[in-house]
């Protein structure tokens, strides 16, 4: 499954409890259709202490959100945009904002 955003890249979260925050990708699971965004979807989980040093508690950890409810950050615009492909003359390929043109790496 092909994805539109991946690791590193700054989103907007564009539907759920955390809509409207902007933070960057940690990981991306592309067989999944999910990106773990930093911040974004806060999970208690519970560590069973597993050595006599380590010790056990509850953590604050992201969880995974799919991909769709994510849009790449466009700087220029300050808003969620659609992402589209572009060959420069060089021969590499980058994603360009649709609204704005911009090149967004």
């Amino acid at each position: 499954m092909k994805m539109h955003v991946k690791k590193n890249d700054k989103v907007i979260v564009i539907s759920g409890e955390d809509k409207g925050t902007i933070a960057n990708v940690v990981t991306a699971f592309p067989k999944e259709g999910k990106v773990v965004v930093k911040g974004v979807n806060m999970v208690k989980k519970h560590l069973k202490p597993r050595s006599a040093q380590q010790q056990g508690g509850i953590i604050d950890q992201e969880a995974p959100i799919y991909a769709s409810k994510v849009m790449l950050y466009c700087a220029n615009c300050k808003t969620g945009v659609r992402v589209g492909h572009k060959v420069l003359e060089d021969g590499s390929k980058v994603r360009v904002c649709k609204k704005c043109g911009a090149v967004i790496e």
